[in-house]
């Protein structure tokens, strides 16, 4: 006859069990998705980075510009230029279910790892980064900063907000526990897309800062607050003539999730370049079938980078340990931002 404590260890690997199925079959209907904005259009679109191919369209948000995924699939939240608001998305459906108002003309968005919160960046003056609540989906506060925004960053251990101001020419840091700045780097050149580099420990090592009319970037060290090094991208393979690129010849940049690879988007060179960490030497370069490379992201492994070309209306494929490019998916009218989620895998339909 089985103990009652034989019988309490058995019900125990029972539930064990059931759980873990639960998990892997919660884990098994989610699919990884880019999210691409098209900056003069009113859709957005999700690509399928298994077949390179669009396979879902968020329709009727206007000049839309970030794009964010809440980190159970359940969201889309993107920024509404015309509106001014973050429109909600359910990824299922891929429709939009609510406008939240902000407290002015917003740019790109970044989620909170633990998807409590949404902050937007604020690029009409004064400027800030406004907090969305994503229990009540309100915007419950303004995070003050040194001018307007352009790009907020949760840092990745989710401790910092980190907010770049083009006309503040300024990186603001933000305590996420607090909702007060921790510090301000003033820079010479206005601030432009943003990376990070983590310490062993999780904690944020460097950030690699894209400036106004810089064909490279700068790195900042974390812990003390002051810029390091600046490096400019290499110069134009033979043969090939400069892309006209505006205030922004460097925009979208991102490393790898092992830490071993930053790679930057040239708009005046038409390349993704490849940059090993921690010693920032070019090991790769691919120079792009389309034009305007305007942002780019990566899939969870770090194998594939999608690299929106703006003046082209497309997205570059590239792979990013031969760092050649692979594959161009047409999209809609300026693309420029984009990020990677795990979606539904309704939403593929």
């Amino acid at each position: 006859m089985m103990s009652k404590q034989m019988f309490r260890r058995c019900v125990m690997v029972l539930i064990g069990v059931i759980l873990c199925a639960l998990t892997l079959s919660a884990a098994g209907n989610k699919v990884v998705r880019i999210i691409q904005t098209n900056s003069a259009g009113d859709n957005v679109d999700v690509i399928d980075p298994a077949t390179n191919k669009v396979v879902g369209v968020i329709q009727g948000i206007e000049v839309n510009h970030g794009a964010g995924v809440a980190p159970d699939g359940s969201r889309i939240y993107v920024s509404d230029e015309a509106q001014s608001t973050l429109d909600v998305v359910d990824a299922k459906t891929l429709k939009v279910t609510k406008h939240i108002p902000l407290s002015g003309h917003p740019n790109n968005v970044a989620v909170a790892p633990d998807g409590g919160r949404v902050y937007v960046a604020i690029a009409e003056a004064p400027g800030g980064v406004d907090v969305i609540d994503t229990a009540s989906l309100q915007d419950i506060k303004t995070l003050q900063t040194k001018g307007p925004i352009h790009n907020p960053y949760v840092t990745p251990d989710g401790k910092y907000v980190v907010a770049g101001s083009i006309r503040g020419k300024s990186v603001n840091v933000i305590d996420t526990q607090t909702d007060q700045t921790a510090w301000t780097l003033l820079m010479d050149l206005g601030v432009r897309p943003m990376a990070f580099s983590r310490n062993p420990d999780g904690s944020t090592k460097w950030i690699f800062v894209q400036l106004s009319d810089l064909n490279g970037f700068a790195v900042v060290d974390f812990a003390t607050h002051k810029e390091i090094q600046r490096i400019n991208n290499p110069d134009l393979l033979p043969g090939k003539s400069k892309v006209t690129a505006g205030a922004d010849p460097s925009h979208g940049m991102a490393v790898t999730p092992d830490q071993k690879t930053l790679v930057v988007c040239s708009r005046e060179n038409n390349e993704l370049f490849a940059y090993s960490l921690p010693d920032l030497k070019v090991i790769g370069r691919a120079y792009l079938g389309g034009k305007g490379a305007a942002w780019v992201t990566l899939t969870p492994d770090g194998k594939t980078a999608y690299v929106a070309m703006a003046v082209s209306n497309d997205v570059s494929v590239v792979d990013v340990k031969s760092m050649k490019e692979t594959a161009r998916i047409p999209v809609g009218y300026v693309p420029k931002r984009n990020t990677t989620g795990m979606l539904p895998a309704q939403s593929a339909d």
